[in-house]
């Protein structure tokens, strides 16, 4: 009966992700997700889906392309010193945008547009995702002329390539509404964007089910072989394989390694692309906000010990993945003798005995001056985090560490800290998901003092708390390091720092797991821009 069920609810939801258009299904790429998208807006959100989505729709100065290499989109080139586009300090880049780049209006795209773009990041009244590196590591961006933007940096700044790829947003479509409400923040654009830059228009957004767009004649990008493409949300990880194996949907990603067979054997290919992800735990260290026993080192480390990752990548990933040890994992920033903290729940029992974390009322679950060890163990509503929940959830209570799990929908998950989103405003003990630095390149803000999202910094991304000057001043020198090598050292330094304070671990290298139906060809997926190239994507007779 329950098997019967099962067919039931899967032949239901399959219709649900049918395409609800009346597009040419021939001619549309159909792509399923399951996390909603929270904006279209590229200055409201750092969420992955979002940004994919937005791949879309919005070009930016270049590409990072499937080799890991920059691409000119907006831009003409990219800068160099050879060029005239760095100036030999490194403290002054030059953008020339390319002849003939327009927006979907037809309105030439300009350095205005750029200029307005990083007004709109440092404007007081908006809350955006994250003001930096624009606010901090940024002098000023100005129009030479209408086709010559040029960003001048406090100092020398490493990462300038992928940290100041700035995506545009349209100054005569928002500088209006800004003029009239003194923000952007609720523009119509941001969910509607009627005017973009990408090879696709948005043409409808239904909440909780699917996006549409389709191609945009005037993009300066060539004109896309498919028409159409529709982005449906599915949060139910069982009906997007199921609708994958079906032949109901294209293209998927984020797919259970244990899902993988199934998928092969339908004949849909397997992509596993790297991107600088790493599935992780982060520990709210924040004084008054996270569980006292996480100011304990000690503490944490025993938590991890208690956490058997090896086994759950072995039975839960199928042994595709497996278990890191560095926020940098495969990239040559990672410090070289790294290896993961050790499963050992014995151990891990004796380190919480010697923190002073003992059952002193004999009720089943630790407790310390007065306060029960219960941790908030948060992440969002992912099936395979879901399960890993409940496995750690039966691991810590049989040692006597308490764990109240929540989960919660991706909008407001990995929403900021004015959207009131858990891990922002630190109602967390431990939170799970996956996040990589600016990859490529192997900067980020997530570990640094000023980072630390309050309501008088709310587009903070810190959501740890985690905030010690000697780890912030690596942070600071590294990003001034242009030498390659130089910075290496550096970040090994910074990696060996994040290892001994135990905020953050690697669950697993989580590398994006992409499933493209065969019919789809020239499939180019990037780590940093997974649809950039989706201009020249095409259906097979």
């Amino acid at each position: 009966m329950k098997r019967l069920l099962f067919v039931v609810l899967a032949l239901v939801m399959l219709v649900l992700v049918a395409p609800t258009v009346a597009q040419d299904a021939s001619n549309t790429l159909r792509i399923v997700l399951q996390q909603e998208a929270d904006t279209l807006s590229p200055q409201y959100t750092n969420m992955w889906f979002a940004g994919t989505v937005q791949d879309l729709i919005h070009a930016q100065s270049w590409w990072i392309d499937n080799t890991g290499n920059p691409v000119p989109a907006i831009a003409s080139e990219i800068p160099s010193v050879e060029n005239g586009g760095l100036s030999a300090d490194g403290t002054i880049i030059t953008i020339k945008i390319r002849e003939g780049a327009v927006w979907s209006d037809g309105t030439p795209i300009t350095a205005d547009d750029y200029v307005f773009t990083y007004e709109m990041y440092l404007a007081d009244g908006n809350t955006v995702t994250s003001r930096f590196p624009w606010n901090e590591k940024v002098a000023s961006v100005t129009a030479a002329d209408a086709a010559t933007v040029v960003i001048t940096t406090n100092e020398p700044y490493a990462a300038w390539l992928n940290q100041l790829n700035m995506i545009p947003i349209p100054a005569h479509i928002l500088k209006p509404y800004f003029e009239a409400n003194g923000n952007i923040n609720d523009a119509p654009w941001n969910r509607e964007p009627d005017v973009v830059s990408g090879p696709y228009k948005f043409v409808s957004w239904e909440a909780g089910s699917q996006m549409m767009f389709t191609a945009n004649e005037n993009s300066f990008l060539g004109v896309p072989k498919i028409a159409n493409v529709l982005v449906q949300f599915v949060p139910d990880d069982a009906t997007v394989v199921s609708s994958l194996v079906a032949g109901d949907s294209d293209v998927g990603t984020f797919i259970a390694t244990g899902d993988t067979p199934a998928l092969s054997d339908a004949g849909v290919n397997i992509e596993l692309v790297p991107s600088g992800y790493n599935e992780g735990w982060y520990f709210n260290v924040r004084d008054g906000l996270g569980h006292p026993a996480l100011q304990d080192v000690n503490v944490r480390k025993a938590l991890i010990m208690l956490f058997d990752r090896d086994t759950i990548n072995k039975d839960l990933n199928l042994g595709l993945l497996y278990t890191g040890s560095s926020f940098w994992q495969e990239m040559p920033y990672m410090r070289p003798d790294a290896k993961p903290i050790p499963y050992d729940p014995e151990a891990a029992k004796a380190m919480l005995d010697a923190a002073g974390w003992l059952d002193s009322n004999g009720d089943g679950t630790r407790d310390k001056d007065g306060v029960e060890m219960v941790l908030r163990y948060v992440t969002n509503q992912r099936q395979l985090r879901k399960d890993i929940q409940a496995i750690v959830k039966q691991a810590f209570e049989e040692a006597g560490v308490g764990v109240e799990i929540f989960n919660y929908d991706s909008d407001i998950f990995f929403a900021g800290f004015a959207e009131g989103a858990p891990m922002a405003i630190g109602d967390y003990d431990i939170g799970e998901y996956s996040s990589n630095p600016a990859y490529p390149d192997p900067d980020t803000s997530r570990f640094i003092c000023s980072e630390i999202p309050t309501e008088d910094k709310p587009d903070g991304v810190n959501d740890s708390g985690l905030c010690d000057p000697a780890l912030d001043a690596l942070f600071v020198q590294q990003a001034a390091t242009t030498d390659f090598n130089a910075r290496v050292e550096v970040f090994h330094q910074i990696d060996q720092m994040m290892a001994d304070m135990v905020v953050w671990t690697n669950v697993w290298y989580d590398p994006d797991l992409w499933a493209i139906n065969g019919r789809i060809a020239n499939t180019l997926v990037s780590g940093a821009d997974p649809l950039w190239n989706a201009v020249n994507w095409e259906i097979k007779g």
